[in-house]
Parts: C-alpha cells; sequence; structure tokens
C-alpha cells in the first residue's frame, strides 16, 4: 500500500514537470512568462485599452460593470446635491412653501442619488423631475444622459464581444489525447485524431504543426525553442477539410521529416514538443477561430493506430462513437523510420496495447 502510494506521489510529480515544461497546454494555452518588460510598455495595454478590457476575466468585467454605474450614480448624485444645496431645496435649508426647486423631491443625499439613478437608467417614477427654475440642473441632466450612454455601449459591447469570442468556439473542437506512428499505404506516418463536437461546419478548415525544440549550431549556438514545419494532410488534401465527422490527419515520415532519425526505443528519451494547428471559419458566426494543442514524446505511440470510430446504421444513418476517438490498439511496424524504408519485415511493440474492446454503435442527439 505505501509503494502504491508513493508511486502515486511520483507520478503526479512527473506530470507536474511535464506540464510545466509544455509551451502548449492540452487546451491550448501558451505556457510563458515575460520578465524585465520595460514599465513604459505598460501604458500600450491602456492605449489598446478595448482589447485589455475583452481579455479581462469574467470576475473583473462584472466588477467594472457593477462599479462603473454605480460610482457613475453616486458621483452624479453629489452633482445633484449640489445643485439642489445651492438653490435652498434641501430639507434642513428649510425652504418657504412658496419656493420653486431645481428637482422635485429632492431634498436629501438619498433622494438625490435615487433622482441619479432614475435619470441615468431612465426610469421615470414620476414622483422626481427637473423644473425649469435652474438651467445648470437642465445642463447636468444633458450630461448625464450622454455620459450613461457611452457606458452601457462600452459595457454591453464589452460583454457581447467576451461571449462571441471565436476561442469558445474553439472548446467544442477535440484532438486525441495520443498521437500514434505506424504505417498507412505502405507510408509510415504519425497520425492524430481531430473532432468537430458541434454539426455546425468550420468553413476553410487547415491544420499544420510546428515541432519546438533545442538546437545546436555547429559553431555552437543553441537555439531555444527551434521551430520546424509539420505537414499534416489527409488522401484528399491538406487543405479546406470537410469536418463533418472526426478526421484523422497524417504526417508522412520521409527523409525531411524531423522524425526520421527516431526509433521506436529513443523517441520517448528526445526533448521536443510538437503543437498542432487547426484554423478555420465558424459557419454560424463568421468568426475565425484557431484550435491549439500539443503532443510531447510520451504521448507519441509508435507501433499503434486508432480504433475505428464511424459506421452506419442498417437505417442509413452515420454514426460516431467518441468513446473509441482517443483509444488505440497495437499494430506491425518497423523498429525505425530508416528500417520501414531499407530493411524489410517488421515487429509489433513491447508497450502494454490498448485493447479493443468492440465497437457499439451509440445514438447521437439530434
Amino acid at each position: 500500500m505505501v509503494f502504491g502510494i508513493r508511486k502515486r506521489i511520483q507520478d503526479h510529480l512527473v506530470e507536474r514537470r511535464i506540464r510545466r515544461s509544455r509551451l502548449v497546454t492540452k487546451d491550448g494555452h501558451c505556457n510563458i512568462e515575460f520578465g524585465n518588460v520595460k514599465y513604459g510598455n505598460h501604458f500600450a495595454f491602456l492605449v489598446d485599452f478595448w482589447t485589455t478590457f475583452v481579455e479581462f476575466r469574467w470576475r473583473f468585467v462584472l466588477f467594472f460593470f457593477i462599479a462603473s454605474f454605480t460610482l457613475s450614480w453616486f458621483i452624479f448624485s453629489l452633482l445633484w446635491f449640489w445643485v439642489a444645496r445651492n438653490n435652498g431645496d434641501l430639507t434642513w435649508q428649510n425652504p418657504p412653501s412658496n419656493h420653486i426647486p431645481c428637482m422635485w423631491n429632492v431634498y436629501g443625499l438619498t433622494t438625490a442619488f435615487l433622482f441619479s439613478l432614475e435619470t441615468q437608467t431612465t426610469i421615470g417614477y414620476g414622483v422626481r423631475a427637473v423644473t425649469p427654475q435652474c438651467p445648470g440642473a437642465v445642463a447636468l441632466i444633458i450630461i448625464q444622459t450622454l455620459i450613461g450612454a457611452l457606458i452601457h455601449c462600452f459595457m454591453c459591447g464589452i460583454i457581447v464581444s467576451k461571449i462571441s469570442l471565436p476561442k469558445k468556439r474553439a472548446k467544442t473542437i477535440s484532438f486525441s489525447e495520443v498521437a500514434v506512428i505506424c504505417p498507412k499505404k505502405d507510408i509510415l506516418c504519425l497520425m492524430i485524431r481531430v473532432a468537430n463536437l458541434r454539426k455546425t461546419l468550420m468553413i476553410g478548415s487547415q491544420i499544420y504543426g510546428k515541432l519546438l525544440r533545442t538546437t545546436v549550431k555547429p559553431d555552437g549556438e543553441t537555439i531555444i525553442m527551434d521551430q520546424v514545419n509539420i505537414e499534416f494532410m489527409m488522401d484528399a488534401g491538406k487543405d479546406n477539410l470537410f469536418f463533418v465527422c472526426p478526421l484523422t490527419l497524417y504526417h508522412v515520415i520521409d527523409k525531411a521529416s524531423p522524425f526520421f532519425e527516431m526509433a521506436v526505443d529513443t523517441l520517448r528519451k528526445q526533448e521536443f514538443e510538437l503543437v498542432v494547428f487547426l484554423e478555420g471559419t465558424a459557419e454560424t458566426t463568421s468568426s475565425a477561430c484557431q484550435v491549439r494543442t500539443s503532443f510531447i514524446p510520451q504521448e507519441i505511440m509508435w507501433g499503434y493506430n486508432f480504433l475505428p470510430i464511424i459506421s452506419r446504421s442498417k437505417e442509413g444513418k452515420y454514426r460516431v462513437d467518441f468513446s473509441n476517438f482517443s483509444k488505440v490498439a497495437s499494430v506491425a511496424t518497423a523498429h525505425c523510420a530508416y528500417c520501414f524504408h531499407n530493411i524489410m519485415g517488421h515487429h509489433l511493440p513491447s508497450i502494454n496495447v490498448i485493447d479493443n474492446v468492440g465497437f457499439e454503435v451509440i445514438d447521437i442527439l439530434e
């Protein structure tokens, strides 16, 4: 029991270290910190205040939403209180019976706040109103109405922009937890699987990858996070994917591929990160979005292939079984890419396989 707990703790620490070492997390967030940024550069965020507000977390947006309205109501209530005080409208000033106030029923700070709130929100209960006695009050009500309209437009625009952010659409694009390396039509390929969980299509979809690793040049220069292009494709091409059902995309491992020099026993000893990007336009909102994920060597399985997930029912309807979306099964695969292209024969991997538990057609909710 103690050994089991110790192993779980070690696995948890290893998982945390791997998560910290990723540049791009599995859900697409970039794990990077900026240090020693000049103080003057922070004003650039204030200049681009719209993007800054849109990128705020929801709790801060709600705080600014509440604070902007409440603070504006209170500031204008002080101004209305000042107008009423100058005209002698307040209760403690004992105005005469024939006195004409600047605002009806505004005789204290509380009533001034209520009048400010009703004015800016255009509630208009009919109890409090401005009289033509004070020109300054007429000017003040115009100013408050214009400022209130600006606050309404700005805050509503921020909330609508946050709700309609393209990255929310990206939440319904799912990548497989692992990538696999196996033969495909007599070609050694690295394959990943991606699915669109909505029935609406992604128009003009294209997918590509970047291999990030540290390289050392012959002159001794070390390049951290060196980027190498990784092309993914389907049998029908690599652009304008018909993204109506889960797709299995592959990268051909040839002599030009950075995976050509790797083998089944050296793959997990490598230090690299494969970042995969999917870009397209949402059919519903016509907004462009990008989905990202990454794979580290421990998440690339050599000698395995994905289980089938698409079938056709007796009624002629296509069905997708997402329970097998990231499941794999072992297949005969060469020990290395060089062996695949130059030496006949394949072998089965020694790593424990994930058995095919059987394909079961499930009903997809309309």
